[in-house]
């Protein structure tokens, strides 16, 4: 009888468990039968129409990890119907654009990104992360053109430690050091974009003409060989396994950030960071109570939401994200996690 019982309570403690991790989605107020795609629109946006977790994407499509990782593309004028399935839990369906032959002549159009291109393009080109001791071996200017102390587009540069057979490269300067708030380690720098150059003649020291200039160039400054990181189809979704981050800066050398900012945690690919994961930005909260001896005590309360981040750029120990939503400022060494 004891082993019947005991074996009751645990199922109960079973499926009380298993019911508070799948939670159920919710769709978001007013969320429509349909939605026809129009230019402009993201798939974040989209989802926000119909859940109100927007980064439980896939769930409601039904994706499943490789899906997640190569997505099918939605174009303009497709339709996306709201449906149930024999449960009543919902789910979501694409009717494509019907083809209607005829001559146009606007250009093919792209299938909808996951967010607004605009805001993170520079942040795919520039080499804006450089790895903890990835200077060390650089290529460097040694001299400059008439031994010019500042030189600009067209001028020539004499660079050592450049591989010959590298044409286009990428000139920068150590930025501010990003410390892990946890251990003080340096995870790496933030680099101070320069501009661009072309190798003429391979040599050691070889010959490179700018190409074009953000800010003066000179003796000292470091060449990397420009590497267009892959263009990748980002899908909104939540982490599947644990994750406890920072912020550890915000782009533009400010100290708070809102909706639309950029900011860098102390997370990367080394961690299981990938594009498209979607992180709660959180900040744990204290408060000073008094004990009925009226001492003062420090006490924990519910840690505050203060936004969502969207990661559309990894490096091995510090990710790129987009804050996507906030309900105030997100601050330096505020947490990012699994929402």
């Amino acid at each position: 009888m004891t082993r019947i019982i005991f074996a009751f309570i645990l199922a109960l403690a079973s499926a009380a468990l298993s019911s508070a991790t799948a939670q159920e989605l919710q769709l978001a107020a007013g969320a429509p039968d349909r939605h026809v795609v129009l230019p402009g629109d993201t798939l974040w946006a989209i989802s926000g129409k119909f859940l109100k977790e927007p980064w439980r994407w896939p769930e409601i499509w039904r994706m499943n990890r490789e899906e997640i990782r190569n997505p099918h593309r939605i174009f303009p004028g497709d339709v996306i119907v709201l449906e149930r399935d024999a449960r009543g839990d919902p789910r979501l369906r694409l009717q494509r654009a019907r083809l209607v032959p005829q001559v146009y002549s606007e250009a093919i159009e792209e299938s909808i990104p996951a967010i607004p291109p605009n805001v993170i393009r520079p942040f795919l080109s520039d080499p804006l992360i450089v790895e903890a001791n990835a200077l060390d071996s650089a290529a460097r200017i040694i001299a400059t053109q008439q031994d010019r102390v500042f030189i600009g587009n067209g001028d020539l540069a004499y660079v050592v430690n450049a591989d010959p057979d590298k044409v286009a490269w990428q000139i920068y300067r150590n930025g501010k050091p990003l410390n892990d708030p946890e251990t003080n380690e340096v995870l790496g720098y933030e680099a101070y974009y320069l501009g661009t150059a072309r190798q003429l003649e391979p040599g050691n020291p070889a010959t490179f003409q700018v190409i074009s200039m953000k800010e003066e160039i000179g003796r000292g400054d470091r060449l990397l060989p420009a590497i267009r990181p892959p263009l990748v189809a980002y899908v909104p979704h939540k982490p599947d396994f644990s994750v406890d981050g920072r912020v550890i800066s915000v782009y533009g050398g400010v100290d708070a950030a809102g909706r639309g900012s950029i900011v860098s945690i102390n997370r990367g690919a080394a961690d299981g960071i990938e594009i498209g994961h979607v992180l709660a930005l959180e900040r744990n909260r204290t408060a000073v109570a008094r004990e009925e001896n009226d001492r003062k005590e420090t006490v924990q309360i519910p840690v505050l939401r203060v936004g969502l981040l969207f990661i559309f750029r990894t490096f091995q120990r510090i990710s790129y994200g987009l804050i996507v939503q906030s309900e105030g400022t997100v601050e330096l060494n505020d947490f990012a996690r699994t929402p």
